[in-house]
């Protein structure tokens, strides 16, 4: 029996038998007859309808100039799979925290309605390890969640690495690891035999983070102090660095002298990092310069005559070096001299050293002092203290959870 495979495109589409007559001689150019542009598309048609290229919820009756009977579909649109991610698409987020980002995590989800805050029992056992419990561990299968993190001292790392490594194991969609400040290198020299690069350490740690359902983890952190600390983590995290930068630029468009800034940077490698960011300023460039026993900073390049010098750097400590610019710049004529940080570490309350102008000039102090809430203990004790002025990440952490 033959099958349909096997039969002539006529037969398969029943077609009439012509009658025998004289054949024509063919044409030079007909030499290699070619079909049809309809009967291609018949072809074609008939094909697509055999692989599923097209869904045909009803058939009528054609005929075209060569007598053949097709039954023309009627098309249906495909079925397009909605994509995860889309651009426009939000993201429903659960934001777990420590207990030191609990006011920050508010306002971060006071932000954005597609961000839920959800809670954790910090407990410790009778010898001081951690006793700890996630709320409603159930209820978030599935979902995407996130954890912001506060490394501030070596003794709350442990507790909170052990939440880090448990919650991409609850069937979750996705993890994100927010961690503002990255805490170990700020005060790292590989300079002898022996030197141990602590930052190397905690982003090996870091980077093995289980992955969830969704693939690796994801960590965000603001102006990592050293650029190749970026290069410290493996494959198996993604991370994202942001920066504070943008929130200082809408508070100086505030000033009542923002057409009068400009930018300056205490060393070198301040100007590496965030000239590109601030590159539409007039910039000081300082740097530091042996004198005896004594570095002393100096201006290298720029003038800060009668202008509002602002000095930006990514974190401050002591505070020595800022202050050194500070007055250098004032020896200079500036006619106000501000500050911001985007990590206000100040160690051994070393805050209490920078005081405000009260109008007075840059050489009596500072006339603002602007830094971010990446170190929560910092802004619980500055908050309400003359020059500093809290410039909040929540904004910049509910965008970065939507990508």
């Amino acid at each position: 029996m033959a099958t349909a495979a096997s039969a002539s495109p006529a037969a398969a589409f029943g077609a009439k038998t012509r009658r025998p007559g004289p054949s024509p001689s063919p044409s030079p150019a007909s030499a290699f007859a070619r079909p049809s542009p309809r009967a291609s598309a018949a072809g074609r048609l008939h094909a697509s309808l055999h692989l599923g290229g097209a869904s045909a919820t009803g058939s009528s009756i054609v005929s075209n100039a060569s007598g053949i009977h097709l039954a023309a579909p009627v098309l249906a649109p495909l079925a397009v799979p909605k994509m995860t991610g889309a651009v426009g698409a939000h993201k429903n987020v659960l934001l777990f925290h420590c207990e030191e980002m609990r006011e920050l995590a508010e306002q971060v989800v006071a932000r954005n309605d597609d961000i839920e805050l959800r809670s954790i029992s910090w407990r410790t056992f009778a010898d001081g390890f951690p006793n700890l419990f996630i709320s409603n561990a159930h209820t978030i299968r599935g979902r995407h969640v996130a954890f912001l993190a506060s490394f501030s001292s070596p003794s709350v790392i442990f507790e909170q690495l052990s939440i880090i490594y448990a919650l991409p194991k609850l069937f979750i969609s996705s993890f994100t690891l927010i961690l503002p400040f990255f805490p170990t290198g700020t005060s790292e020299r590989m300079e002898d035999e022996g030197d141990v690069a602590t930052a190397f350490t905690l982003a090996r740690i870091l980077s093995n983070i289980p992955i969830s359902r969704g693939g690796p983890s994801s960590l965000v952190i603001f102006d990592i102090h050293a650029l190749q600390e970026r290069f410290y983590f493996g494959d198996s995290v993604l991370p994202c660095f942001e920066s504070g930068i943008p929130l200082l630029k809408s508070r100086l468009q505030e000033l009542p002298d923002s057409d009068n800034i400009t930018i300056a940077f205490p060393d070198d490698g301040a100007w590496k990092r965030f000239y590109k960011q601030l590159q539409h300023f007039p910039m000081v460039v300082c740097n530091k310069v042996r004198e005896g026993e004594q570095r002393i900073v100096r201006i290298k390049e720029g003038d800060p005559r009668g202008r509002h010098v602002v000095i930006v750097d990514d974190l401050v400590q002591s505070g020595g070096t800022l202050i050194e610019c500070q007055k250098v710049l004032a020896e200079h004529g500036a006619a106000k001299v501000s500050a911001y940080v985007t990590h206000g570490i100040f160690p051994n309350k070393s805050w209490e050293k920078f005081q405000p102008d009260n109008g007075e000039g840059p050489g009596h102090g500072l006339s603002h002092f602007w830094i971010t809430d990446s170190c929560p203990l910092t802004v619980n004790a500055v908050k309400d203290r003359q020059p500093f002025e809290i410039l909040s990440l929540a904004g910049p952490i509910a965008s970065a959870l939507q990508i």
